[in-house]
């Protein structure tokens, strides 16, 4: 085995470095591992570029593209922790708040919560346009207009954008008279005035609203103007809604063959069948599922809510149970509306005014409407 070579290093002079002499090794096997060195790698460093450019690169660090200033939102930017955290609702949950100095909080209480989780069902943002949402039964007096009532309050209430209910009944509807009258204009005056309508100014100049910001169109209250009014009358006044409102309420009339129907169900991102809680009332909403399904309508089947109106004659020898078993085979979900003295009158309708039983069921067919556009959005 050879040994290894010894190498004999001159000792340091001062020289210049034109003079190097030579090292001299003795003439013995030496082993070449010993003399090999790392391999080296090369690095290349990129230009740093001008300050615009470092700029640009540290804005996206983040991601490909920028973030617009909508994202710069409160629930993202303030500090919500420690003493900074809101204060609690609930009387005991806040009472504790103050009593250790805003040490404490064991946040809302279970009410609130529970509240707080259904108005974020109800404001569910919609994006790319309005959305369109029919109200209709095939029975007069069931309560249509009022749950149309009772649904764009509950939203209105809620949302941060604007929701519009229109009276598309040709019969003569009374939607308008739900809420306090500021105006004697009716859907045809915007087919009128649809080429002259810049802006909302011009828009909200013939409509009525209440104190929970649901605005309503209301209908002729000639019935022949009512029954003149069109498939085209229908489309110039959605088309010049969408312009303004995120969401599009219709009260529609009882015949499904009016020709007002086709263009509403055309435009439906779900919808909402009235039955009434009598035998004969279930069976007409019933059949307008099966109309609804034998004119090309099946696939809205999954976003239909039928809002089961109690307070209908019959009601109490009825197995209500029943009634809505059959209708959850049928379509995503049932409501059911309980008897509202406030509301047997038929009169201007108060929010506040309404039984906590009667709010609670219209902020919850709100919040399964809004879920239902949302899911079909995003198909």
């Amino acid at each position: 085995m050879a040994r290894r070579g010894r190498v004999s290093i001159p000792p340091a002079q001062e020289s210049s470095p034109e003079s190097v002499e030579e090292v001299s090794l003795e003439e013995e096997m030496v082993d070449p591992s010993a003399l090999t060195t790392p391999e080296s790698k090369t690095v290349t460093l990129a230009p740093s570029g001008s300050d615009d450019e470092l700029y640009q690169r540290r804005g996206n660090s983040s991601g490909d593209i920028p973030e617009p200033a909508a994202m710069l939102t409160e629930d993202r930017l303030l500090d919500n922790t420690g003493r900074n955290r809101e204060a609690p609702e609930g009387f005991w949950q806040y009472l504790l708040f103050v009593l250790t100095f805003r040490l404490v909080n064991v946040g809302d209480s279970r009410a609130v919560r529970e509240r707080k989780a259904m108005d974020r069902r109800i404001a569910t943002v919609f994006e790319h346009g309005a959305r369109y949402v029919p109200v209709l039964t095939r029975k007069g007096g069931v309560g249509k207009t009022t749950v149309t009532t009772l649904l764009g309050m509950a939203m209105a209430l809620v949302r941060d954008d604007r929701v519009i209910a229109i009276d598309a009944n040709p019969d003569r509807g009374t939607l308008a008279e739900r809420v306090p009258k500021s105006t004697g204009a009716t859907v045809r005056d915007v087919v009128k005035l649809a080429a002259g309508i810049a802006g909302f100014t011009d828009f909200a100049e013939l409509i009525s609203k209440d104190k929970t910001h649901l605005h309503v169109l209301a209908s002729d209250t000639d019935p022949l103007l009512s029954e003149a009014f069109d498939e085209d009358d229908y489309n110039v006044v959605a088309d010049q809604a969408a312009r303004f409102y995120s969401i599009v309420l219709t009260d529609c009339g009882t015949g499904v063959v009016h020709s007002v129907m086709k263009p509403t169900l055309e435009r439906a991102d779900g919808f909402v069948i009235v039955s009434g809680g009598s035998i004969d009332e279930a069976r007409l909403a019933s059949e307008t599922l099966t109309w609804l399904e034998a004119n090309g309508h099946g696939a809205l089947m999954k976003n239909c809510i039928v809002a089961l109106n109690t307070a209908t004659q019959g009601t109490n020898v009825v197995k209500l149970d029943e009634i809505e078993a059959h209708f959850l085979s049928r379509v995503r979900d049932v409501v059911r509306i309980p008897y509202d003295p406030y509301l047997a009158a038929g009169s201007v309708v108060d929010w506040n005014r309404l039984s906590p039983y009667t709010r609670e069921a219209a902020r919850e067919l709100a919040a399964l409407v809004a879920e239902g556009m949302s899911e079909r959005a995003g198909t």
